[in-house]
């Protein structure tokens, strides 16, 4: 196994983990606002679950968002 090709390759995918589900709540959050499910001064729990299943993983991380 070549450690730093492994490291690289996590990173990568992390990258394109978070930009895009950064993007993706944005996008809901406005959504909601516009619809008037939120006030725009909310904060609410979310969940993040990484799973490989060639690993046989399952972490789930537990955090808040908060729009103000």
């Amino acid at each position: 196994m070549n450690d730093e090709a492994l490291n690289m390759s996590i990173r990568k995918f992390l990258k394109i983990v978070g930009v895009n589900s950064q993007l993706a709540i944005e996008k809901a959050v406005a959504r909601a606002v516009a619809d008037g499910r939120l006030k725009g001064n909310e904060a609410f729990p979310a969940t993040m679950t990484l799973s490989i299943g060639k690993l046989d993983m399952n972490v789930r991380y537990d955090g808040e968002i908060r729009l103000e």
